[in-house]
């Protein structure tokens, strides 16, 4: 029994870091999503070890004894909630295990590869890469099979991510050394998406040489931007100057935000190109996890007025719940409904253009503005039926803007 039928699942390569034959790789498929591959099937001895780590395998979650702590939850140092997506607290608490003798499994965007990818980090300085949010999909294999399992580390990833990774953790009875985070996920979009998005910007500033996510120049609540710089642009990005990034604004760079129409968030966050099994399998949705710690922004009515930026942070263990209260964060106790006002509650469910978008991503020479085409097509087509099934409303806009 082994992994080899498996297709369109979470691709989170726990089955390739599990067998001792080493004849699994992490491949992206032809949708652009990476998934398993038997490279020597006659190698296979069927011990079963890949389908038992496997979260796409299983229908429960790993974690199935929840202790459910909730806060809103930001960083005393101003500089770490400035540079980070939200609150700063997931580098706050990779920055306090660290200091206790724990390594970091986190992600950082690797810029000659164009990928996000799991690494390794002891030391403060080794952890800056990781700082902010990379909405796309982690390749996860080299940083997973760098871990030592006699070691203590901070593994952070997606949902389905860290299920696999309780899992493998477990068969080698060694969970007491790791403290694993999630984040409430949207879902992972298309790397085909994503190399038609950096070959878009590279035509303006070159190689992409450093990409961020998100930035708070005009507010967290107007976070959502794509940042980056190019060869073309400058010097490339100095790691350990990235708490300064207010002061690279002064550089010439790539910056576009969603509130200014960026077409790889328009397309993301649309739900139009995300990987199958986030619309159809996805089990971790709102209070679903197997992670000790959950984060991600806290959105709604508490903190609507804050620019600064707020981690909602959800303790899903005594041992998450300790780990936050060492932190250098400020942590105020709310119920678990304001904490995650905002987050979703169920999987995305498909949108009307995923096939026609799914098949030009994969048109070799189709550029990022003919996806955004078919999106703006349908959009005006949602909204010209929404104003026939209104009436009155539409009338009533109209002779608003007269």
């Amino acid at each position: 029994m082994n992994i080899s039928n498996i297709k369109d699942c979470f691709g989170c390569g726990v089955c390739a870091t599990v067998c001792a034959r080493h004849i699994i790789n992490i491949k992206l498929n032809t949708d652009g999503f990476y998934e398993p591959l038997i490279t020597d099937a006659a190698k296979c001895t069927d011990c079963g070890l890949c389908t038992k780590v496997c979260s796409y395998s299983h229908e429960g979650l790993a974690l199935t004894d929840s202790d459910i702590n909730s806060y809103a939850a930001w960083s005393n140092d101003a500089r770490v909630r400035r540079k980070c997506s939200s609150g700063g607290v997931g580098f706050e608490i990779g920055r306090t295990l660290i200091s206790k003798g724990y390594k970091v499994c986190g992600v950082r965007y690797n810029p000659d590869t164009n990928r996000a990818e799991h690494y390794i980090a002891a030391t403060v300085e080794e952890l800056i890469p990781s700082i902010g949010s990379k909405y796309i999909q982690s390749y996860t294999v080299d940083g997973f099979k760098a871990i030592n399992r006699k070691e203590k580390y901070l593994v952070t990833g997606t949902p389905c991510q860290i299920d696999s990774f309780r899992r493998y953790i477990r068969k080698f009875r060694c969970e007491d050394n790791f403290v694993l985070m999630d984040f409430f996920c949207h879902g992972v979009p298309s790397m085909l998406l994503w190399r038609k998005y950096v070959a878009e910007v590279e035509k303006k500033i070159g190689k992409i040489t450093y990409a961020s996510w998100r930035n708070k120049f005009t507010g967290w609540h107007d976070s959502w931007a794509m940042s980056m710089d190019g060869e073309k642009t400058g010097k490339k990005v100095d790691w350990h100057d990235s708490y300064n990034m207010l002061i690279r604004e002064k550089k010439g760079f790539y910056n576009s935000r969603l509130s200014q129409g960026d077409p790889f968030y328009r397309l993301f966050l649309s739900d139009a190109c995300l990987g199958k099994a986030c619309y159809d399998k996805c089990k971790f949705k709102y209070d679903r996890s197997s992670a000790d710690i959950r984060i991600g922004d806290l959105w709604g009515k508490t903190y609507k007025d804050n620019e600064d930026g707020v981690s909602a942070t959800i303790a899903f263990t005594s041992k998450g719940d300790e780990v936050l209260h060492q932190s250098n964060c400020i942590l105020v106790k709310h119920p678990f409904e304001i904490v995650t006002e905002g987050q979703m509650k169920i999987c995305p469910s498909i949108s009307s253009t995923y096939t026609k978008i799914k098949k030009v991503l994969a048109e070799k020479n189709s550029s990022i503005n003919n996806v955004v085409q078919i999106l703006n097509k349908s959009q005006l087509k949602l909204k010209i039926i929404n104003r026939l099934k209104h009436p009155a409303k539409t009338i009533c806009n109209i002779v608003k803007k007269l």
